[in-house]
C-alpha cells in the first residue's frame, strides 16, 4: 500500500527529485512549496496533489498544518525540507530573523501541528540539515535571532544545526510511542536554494563553472528517498545524522541533549506552543 509521504521544499532543488523519484517508486507523495507556479508544475508532473506556504509566513504554516490534517488521514512521512540562505539580517512580519525562522521555525511549528496524525501514523520526520552545522554555525541559545553575532553563512550554519538538534530532541521525545525523526546532508546541490544570497554563496550556487563541482539534484533526492523508504532502527537510526547515507560527525554541540530540549523549549514559545 502507497504510504503518504510529504515534502516540503518541493518546488525545487532536492525537494523536487526526491518527489518525483518516490512517485516513480509508488508512493503517495504530496508536494509543497512557497512558489505556486513552480510547485504546480512539479506536482502536475506527477499527477501529484500540492500545497502552498511560504515558512517567512507563520500563518500560511498553520493554514498549511489544517489543510493537511483534512486532506490526509494518514501522515507516513513528513519531509522537512524548506529553506535557504538569504542576504543580510531581515526580519519576517512575524518578528524573527528570516534564516532562523523559514530553516527551522517553520518546520519545528508545522512538526508539532501535526503531531498527533504523525504519532497514530508511525511517522518517520526527516529533517535536512547541512554540514554547514558543522562548518559555520556559531550557536548560541541566547541570541538566536543573529541580534549580536550575524553573517549569513553563521545563520545559515545556526538554522541548521537547529534542524539536528530538534530531530535529536524529537526522537527522545517520542521514539517510545512509534514516531522516529533522523536529518542528513543532502550534498552541496546544484539547486536555487542560494538564490537570495550574495557573495560566495550566490556564486557558487549560480555560476555555471563553480555549479559543476556541486552535487546534482537528483542524488540529493535519492538521499531524501533512501530515508524516506528505509525502516527506522534497520537502515537508519532515529535521533541520528547522516551524509551519504551514512551516520556523519556534525557539531559536537549536536550531543547536547540540554541544549536540544532548551532550544524545544524556546522555539516552542516563540511559535505559541506548550513546550511541554
Amino acid at each position: 500500500m502507497p504510504r503518504t509521504i510529504i515534502i516540503t521544499g518541493a518546488s525545487d532543488g532536492v525537494g523536487a527529485a526526491a518527489a518525483r523519484q518516490l512517485h516513480a517508486v509508488g508512493e503517495h507523495v504530496v508536494v509543497v512549496g512557497r512558489n505556486p507556479d513552480k510547485t504546480r508544475g512539479v506536482a502536475e508532473s506527477i499527477g501529484a496533489p500540492w500545497h502552498v506556504a511560504d515558512y517567512a509566513d507563520l500563518d500560511q504554516v498553520r493554514q498549511l498544518a489544517a489543510t493537511l490534517l483534512d486532506r490526509y488521514e494518514r501522515i507516513d512521512v513528513l519531509a522537512n525540507n524548506a529553506g535557504g540562505i538569504f542576504a543580510g539580517r531581515t526580519l519576517t512580519r512575524d518578528g524573527f530573523e528570516t534564516t532562523f525562522q523559514v530553516n527551522h521555525l517553520g518546520g519545528f511549528l508545522l512538526t508539532n501541528l501535526l503531531l498527533e496524525r504523525l504519532l497514530a501514523s508511525g511517522a518517520s520526520v526527516i529533517q535536512t540539515s547541512s554540514i554547514a552545522a558543522q562548518r559555520f554555525s556559531r550557536f548560541d541559545i541566547d541570541d538566536l535571532q543573529g541580534e549580536r553575532r550575524f553573517s549569513p553563512s553563521t545563520a545559515y550554519g545556526n538554522a541548521k544545526l537547529a534542524n539536528i538538534l530538534f530531530t535529536k530532541e524529537l526522537a527522545r521525545r517520542f521514539s517510545g510511542e512509534g514516531l522516529n525523526a533522523v536529518a542528513f546532508h543532502p550534498g552541496a546541490i546544484a539547486s536555487s536554494f542560494a538564490g537570495s544570497a550574495r557573495g560566495a554563496w550566490h556564486w557558487l550556487y549560480t555560476n555555471p563553472l563553480a555549479s559543476r563541482l556541486l552535487t546534482s539534484t537528483e542524488v540529493g533526492g535519492a538521499r531524501l528517498g533512501w530515508l524516506a523508504i528505509g525502516t527506522p532502527g534497520v537502515d537508519w537510526q532515529s535521533g541520528q545524522y547522516y551524509a551519504n547515507n551514512r551516520p556523519a560527525r556534525t557539531s559536537p554541540l549536536a550531543a547536547d541533549p540540554l541544549l536540544a530540549a532548551k532550544l524545544w523549549q524556546r522555539s516552542a514559545e516563540m511559535v505559541g506552543l506548550d513546550a511541554d
